[in-house]
């Protein structure tokens, strides 16, 4: 094995979740016959929570799971600390198998290694924010200094400075939102669960806490889990996405993968109404320098103008508008490609593939 290549923090392995008195029944047909989730529910009556799930999360990145009502997202998060019991799988962090922990040993799994935001904070109305904050440091026996530093850190990671003696009610949700986020960063775990948590939000306020959550991801290298209904969101933080349909996950690749290469109508109709000005860059849409010469003859790039391959096409559009030249792409000073103005206009079409083929 390439000791250079780093183990998964959190590694799914073929994970089912059945539910129902004749679950492990079902679970041996399931893996005898095949069968699906409606004649699980019409042979057991039981109701197929995940199937078949198989993840990798690397660390530091914010891997995203997103799915409709009822998709079974955030049944598959409660499995990570071990809320819920699987009925076949494996699941383990950072090499170790939650499922075979003790109950003292995930006990503190949880308490040491892992963070949770949920959408509903169930933030203490009789404990100040400092308190909230500080509540499960409390509890594993940290000193009060210690945890009193250590929320307070939190507190002004989330820019609620000036806020730590006000109680919940005095809050706005937006704050309250912050303070939850705090509160599952003060004892700098390794890992963060987040099930929907700026589902109930304003957008504006959405996506300011979006935002205030990325920097912190990026700067606390924080392994991030995070469930949630709206494909833009998981787009906008999510280093990848899985999505989730019936329990099963349908396509898991980075952002750009997946809207544009749905690997079928479902995820197609997912991603039909997403812009692709931020999302494709220009190395997927550039056509190499030698085919492009092949066919239009030696190129004078001097005066093109000229662009990066991780560029946006909302980049590419801006350095367009000013000339009738393609854009030159170049890395480390070589020119690797070039974007004509209809590969470009295929690119926001999201015809990617042809994009990079087409002639000008």
């Amino acid at each position: 094995m390439d000791s250079s290549v780093e183990e998964p923090v959190i590694d799914c392995r073929n994970l089912w979740k059945i539910f129902g008195k004749h679950a492990d029944e079902a679970m041996k047909a399931v893996q005898a016959q095949g069968l699906g989730k409606l004649e699980v529910r019409d042979q057991f009556n039981c109701v197929v929570g995940v199937q078949d799930a198989t993840f990798t999360v690397n660390r530091g990145e914010i891997f995203c799971i997103m799915g409709l009502s009822g998709s079974g997202k955030s049944t598959l998060i409660r499995h990570v600390n071990r809320l819920i019991e699987p009925t076949s799988g494996q699941l383990f962090i950072e090499g170790q198998d939650v499922n075979t922990l003790s109950a003292r040993d995930l006990r503190e799994l949880r308490a040491e290694k892992i963070g949770m935001v949920f959408q509903n904070m169930a933030l203490m109305p009789h404990r100040t924010v400092l308190d909230n904050v500080s509540f499960s440091q409390e509890v594993r026996g940290h000193d009060v200094r210690e945890r009193r530093e250590n929320a307070l850190r939190a507190i002004d990671a989330v820019d609620l400075n000036g806020w730590d003696q006000k109680y919940p009610d005095e809050l706005s949700g937006g704050m309250q939102q912050r303070v939850g986020l705090a509160r599952a960063i003060a004892a700098d775990p390794a890992i963060l669960l987040m099930d929907e948590p700026f589902s109930a939000l304003d957008p504006l306020i959405r996506r300011q806490l979006q935002d205030k959550f990325m920097s912190l991801s990026a700067e606390m290298k924080k392994t991030t889990l995070f469930i949630t209904h709206d494909l833009d969101e998981a787009i906008r933080i999510g280093d990848r996405i899985a999505i989730m349909k019936d329990g099963a996950l349908v396509q898991v690749g980075t952002p750009e993968d997946i809207v544009t290469n749905p690997v079928d109508e479902y995820v197609a109709d997912f991603v039909a109404g997403i812009s692709k000005l931020e999302l494709i860059s220009a190395g997927k849409i550039m056509e190499p320098v030698e085919a492009f010469e092949r066919h239009s003859g030696p190129i004078d790039a001097s005066d093109w103008p000229e662009a990066h391959p991780d560029h946006s096409l909302d980049d590419l559009v801006n350095l367009s508008i000013s000339t009738q030249h393609p854009v030159v792409v170049k890395a480390d000073g070589k020119a690797i490609g070039i974007v004509t103005k209809n590969a470009l206009l295929r690119g926001i079409q999201g015809d990617v593939e042809d994009a990079s083929t087409l002639k000008h």
